[in-house]
């Protein structure tokens, strides 16, 4: 079952009924409340607040990609969030992507990221420029955390301190998840199992130089969908070593012809049309 879960959601392919490239187009966010609408992979965002360029604690990097867009509580979170590890000691954070002015599908780069709950932190402790120069932030070269095969993280470049931020991050307030490379939450269980906060570091396939950080579902966000609950336990489990699996390295092609794309929430169609 779990198996079969899994290779679901690896070959599924979000989709709406206006092409993603509408969403990345559109003018700015949608006017009214702040309301994140669907699921992180098939949703949208009306009222959403962009994250400043910089800030005390962290960089937002890619601006060009015009991505900094979440529902207003992640951008509070994300501030937050940056303040707190700045009082830890860790050096200003990189924010990635978040969403697009009004969330829905990106032509690239991302499956979910789609109702401003999403948000991509960079796991590089390096010490930076404060505020280093926007040019410089456009092409990043972060190297990966974890050993070719990804079996677990490479010694060489993961340190406690990596495993203080992600557990950092799994322990604030409003968090669902915190999603990272498979090889990264092996290590982590081996070092930290059976601590609570393990439970909401979930593993997936890349996330080996970053960490996905998933927002509950907000106040005043009726129709916005909540992830599948997480299993009990640490996640130390079988389920983790089926990571490992051929299966896992090597899903099926997708079919010749796939099914028609699912569409979007009804409520997402206004939200291209408003200015």
């Amino acid at each position: 079952m779990i198996r079969a879960v899994l290779l679901a959601l690896l070959l599924a392919t979000p989709a709406a009924a206006q092409p993603a490239s509408r969403w990345a187009a559109a003018d700015g966010p949608a006017p009214g409340p702040a309301r994140s609408i669907g699921g992180a992979a098939l949703g949208c965002l009306q009222g959403a607040a962009q994250l400043p360029s910089e800030g005390p604690g962290w960089q937002a990097v890619r601006l060009s990609r015009n991505r900094h867009w979440g529902h207003p509580e992640t951008i509070r979170w994300v501030q937050g969030f940056a303040g707190r590890a700045r009082a830890a000691g860790f050096p200003e954070l990189w924010i990635g992507d978040i969403a697009q002015s009004r969330g829905g599908p990106m032509p690239w780069g991302h499956a979910s990221h789609q109702t401003g709950l999403d948000v991509d932190i960079w796991l590089d402790l390096r010490a930076k420029a404060a505020f280093a120069p926007r040019h410089s932030r456009e092409e990043l070269e972060i190297p990966s955390l974890v050993l070719p095969d990804q079996t677990e993280v490479d010694p060489s470049r993961f340190t406690a301190r990596h495993a203080a931020l992600i557990r950092l991050a799994a322990e604030s307030p409003g968090v669902d998840r915190v999603i990272v490379n498979h090889g990264i939450k092996r290590s982590l269980c081996r070092i930290h199992g059976g601590e609570a906060w393990l439970r909401r570091v979930r593993p997936w396939r890349g996330h080996d130089s970053h960490m996905h950080v998933r927002l509950r579902c907000p106040a005043g966000s009726p129709d916005c969908v909540e992830a599948p609950p997480i299993p009990p336990g640490d996640g130390c489990d079988a389920a983790l070593d089926w990571w490992l699996t051929e299966e896992a390295r090597r899903p099926p092609p997708r079919p010749a012809q796939p099914a028609p794309p699912p569409r979007l929430p009804a409520a997402c169609a206004p939200l291209l049309a408003g200015r």
